[in-house]
């Protein structure tokens, strides 16, 4: 059983799919793991750190996956880029599905069975593979991290003989998995901290955590949740009433962090360049949805803009990434876990369980074809069902 590591060919993504310790993991279960040279090097982990775990290491992508069972990535890989793997190989990624119908279509003709990591679901067994979650709560705490460097200000209250140094004041907007960390970690910081979110039960996290809620408690808020523990898309009447009082509350914050997402739709506009426009100068707004169209009015991926009353949207773009050792760390333990239910110990070999849930639930391509019933065109027949 071979498995390939391989580097990512964007320059803006310097995560790595293994780390030493999920080499050594693979080695163990009887895998020759074959790494792309230099595909660890933004994440700290040198060629010689990877031979030392038992990998070899060759000289670029398409000789790593070369005779390939298994291909392990950050972001979903070229078809291209996967000439010479076994026919049926597996490639697991972060796979980005969503509005990709055509690439997925080219990795099903480059007849690889290819998973989407971000598609597990939350469920007790697949807590140790939820890359969503292990990925978001690195970027909530880089999110405050970004917000105090361009923030001109301390954070915390600070008494002194000069005069007193009033805290901080963050709004964080989602208190999904990236939201709470961004709560917890400005709270460790010492600033006055509130939040909203759509879900009912994250009232009771925010409070938990020592911030305030707020948010317009009516009856569409009580079912504002899908029982896989997402926000639902609200009505425009609820946005609006939402709106209404979150822009009061916006312009008397210093900061400003937005992690709204829901899946497979553009990130909601949540922060109207009126609320811009009525925050101090010098205020800050890091939005964390910029990759999927933003959540705030003005936001530029990958750029920090400066407003004409002095404030600063900060879009950067991968979040966990500039995070990237870290981030690899625990992107490499999900994808191991994961790698873990498709390998038969017995017979250290292959030994994928296709009727198993998780297979079931992130199998995009299979056997020619995209089997997932998101994403598979209509009227095309569902190969994973007929295997």
């Amino acid at each position: 059983m071979r498995i390939a590591v391989v580097k990512e060919s964007s320059a803006s993504e310097p995560r790595v799919s293994a780390s030493v310790d999920t080499v050594k993991r693979y080695v163990s279960l009887g895998a020759d793991v074959v790494v792309s040279s230099g595909a660890g090097l933004a994440s700290g982990i040198g060629d010689g750190d990877y031979e030392g775990a038992g990998a070899s290491v060759v000289a670029d992508n398409a000789a790593a996956v070369a005779g390939a069972d298994i291909v392990l990535g950050v972001r979903r890989p070229e078809a291209g880029a996967l000439a010479g793997v076994k026919p049926g190989a597996l490639v697991i990624s972060i796979a980005d599905p969503y509005g990709h119908e055509a690439e997925l279509e080219a990795l099903a003709k480059a007849g690889v069975s290819a998973f989407a990591m971000e598609l597990m679901p939350r469920i007790t067994r697949a807590q140790v593979m939820d890359v969503l979650s292990s990925q978001a709560n690195l970027a909530g705490y880089r999110a405050v991290i970004d917000a105090s460097a361009e923030f001109g200000r301390a954070f915390p209250m600070m008494m002194t003989a000069a005069g007193t140094v009033p805290a901080a004041r963050v709004f964080v907007m989602g208190a999904g998995v990236a939201g709470l960390q961004a709560i917890a970690t400005a709270r460790r910081l010492g600033a006055v901290v509130s939040a909203t979110d759509v879900r009912p039960a994250a009232k009771e996290q925010v409070e938990s955590l020592g911030a305030k809620f707020i948010a317009v408690e009516d009856e569409e808020f009580k079912q504002a949740e899908t029982a896989g523990g997402y926000a639902k898309a609200m009505s425009a009447e609820y946005q609006a009433k939402q709106a209404a009082l979150t822009a009061s509350h916006i312009a008397k914050q210093d900061i400003v962090i937005t992690t709204a997402l829901i899946p497979g739709r553009p990130a909601p506009k949540l922060v109207s360049s009126e609320m811009v426009a009525s925050m101090k100068p010098g205020s800050i707004l890091v939005d964390l949805a910029v990759e999927r169209g933003g959540n705030v009015a003005g936001a530029v991926a990958g750029e920090v803009v400066t407003t004409a009353n002095g404030a600063k949207i900060v879009g950067y773009l991968n979040v966990p990434g500039r995070l990237a050792a870290t981030a690899s760390q625990l992107y490499a333990k999900n994808l191991y876990a994961f790698v873990e239910t498709l390998v038969d110990k017995g017979t250290k070999s292959l030994g994928v369980k296709w009727d198993d849930e998780l297979v079931k639930a992130t199998l995009l391509t299979k056997d020619g074809a995209v089997v997932h019933p998101g994403f598979k065109p209509q009227g095309a027949g569902d190969a994973a069902s007929a295997a």
